[in-house]
């Protein structure tokens, strides 16, 4: 039986007044795509991160795919990806008919393992893609050199790390382009909605035409007293630019960004602590030299210690009134990319046995002390009544 009333949600956004005042004030000005507050939205977002440029558009994935186009990806070319990632890191490279290069995970970060990277690497290779799994930043530096010395470009996937840093600088400043999301469950939210940073001014000028149709500079504009009908299609671009009452949104969260880590780290902490003494159950490790954003809590169940497995024991948790997740269901074990590269489980071991015990636990400003503890009651519980 639950020791609580109410279901504890995987993830609950923190909205509050000022989100909502802010979307009125944009559905009331009559302006409500691309515009105004968008571009603000751009410019607090580069102050934040300490980048030249941000390009706002509709999705993380949108993010990738822009990135990928400026940095001119094309049909042929081998882009370095994580096994243990969500399908948007590999499906934007398969966009330009290149190729998506599976490389495995470190077993405790569950982050791309920069050792096995050069082995991957082909005279076709263009690019990494890292992801800061769950919001800790990869081991970034090897990442570099590796990319300085086979003249390859890094792009961050990011939709997890915000906000977060690797030897004192933020992620958004380290790579080349670097991609965030703001999925509703992510760190701060548009609802959906994603960024691109980058100090390279043409790549943040490519991004930004090819977000919408590869019309010319600020086309947005030409509905405004200002503007000009006029336009240029200077490429066949995309649909992807972020609308003013998302970014409504987005402005506000920003500004809570930080206040919104400090809950989740004390959130991380807590769990940490209250689990450290349980051989069962391996809690997130984290590394000196970087700052985790905490966007997932994720644990590894030792499995050989327990009667149940990991699908056992989500739905026990559920039975609780506790929502868990899992990330990720590793690429390699998904049927696409099963059947038309031909891999196989013991291709990426680390990722294949992480997979059958990673449990994602809830982690959100919006948990009260009491959710809190129920999450750790309803864990020590299970581990108590399962184990061997």
């Amino acid at each position: 039986m639950p020791t609580h009333s109410e279901f504890i949600p995987f993830h609950r956004p923190a909205i509050d007044e000022e989100e909502i005042q802010s979307v009125v004030e944009t559905l009331k000005s009559g302006w409500l795509t691309t515009g105004a507050k968008v571009k603000r939205f751009e410019e607090d977002f580069a102050k934040y991160l300490g980048c030249k440029h941000a390009v706002a558009v509709n999705s993380g994935t949108a993010a990738l795919h822009l990135a990928l186009d400026a940095i001119g990806i094309k049909e042929g070319d081998d882009v370095i990806v994580p096994a243990m990632t969500f399908a948007a890191t590999a499906e934007v490279v398969l966009y330009f008919k290149a190729n998506p290069v599976l490389v495995d995970c470190e077993p405790d970060t569950l982050n791309l393992d920069a050792k096995q990277i050069e082995s991957a690497i082909t005279p076709r290779t263009k690019a990494i893609i890292p992801v800061h799994f769950g919001g800790q930043p990869c081991d970034m530096t090897p990442i570099l050199e590796l990319a300085r010395r086979y003249n390859l470009r890094v792009i961050e996937d990011a939709a997890h790390a915000l906000p977060a840093s690797h030897l004192g600088s933020r992620i958004g400043t380290v790579g080349d382009i670097t991609c965030f999301s703001f999925y509703a469950t992510k760190t701060i939210t548009t609802g959906e909605g994603g960024m691109a940073t980058t100090d390279n001014s043409e790549w943040a000028e490519r991004m930004r035409m090819m977000s919408l149709h590869g019309i010319s500079h600020d086309a947005w504009k030409r509905y405004t007293k200002e503007g000009s009908w006029y336009y240029d299609i200077l490429y066949p671009g995309f649909k992807y630019n972020l609308t003013d009452i998302a970014a409504a949104l987005g402005i506000e969260q920003l500004k809570k960004c930080d206040e919104f880590w400090e809950a989740r780290q004390r959130i991380a902490m807590n769990y940490a602590k209250a689990f450290a003494d349980l051989q069962e159950i391996q809690v997130p490790t984290c590394r000196n030299d970087v700052q985790h954003a905490w966007h997932l809590f994720v644990i590894q169940l030792n499995l050989e210690r327990l009667k149940i497995n990991r699908n056992q024991f989500l739905e026990a948790l559920r039975e609780k009134e506790i929502g868990t997740s899992v990330h990720f269901i590793p690429l390699h074990r998904h049927p696409y990319y099963r059947d038309k590269f031909g891999y196989k489980p013991e291709d990426f071991p680390n990722a294949s046995t992480a997979f059958e015990r990673i449990v994602s636990l809830p982690i959100y400003p919006k948990m009260t002390e009491g959710n809190v503890r129920d999450v750790i009651v309803a864990v020590r519980k299970l581990i108590h009544e399962y184990r061997l």
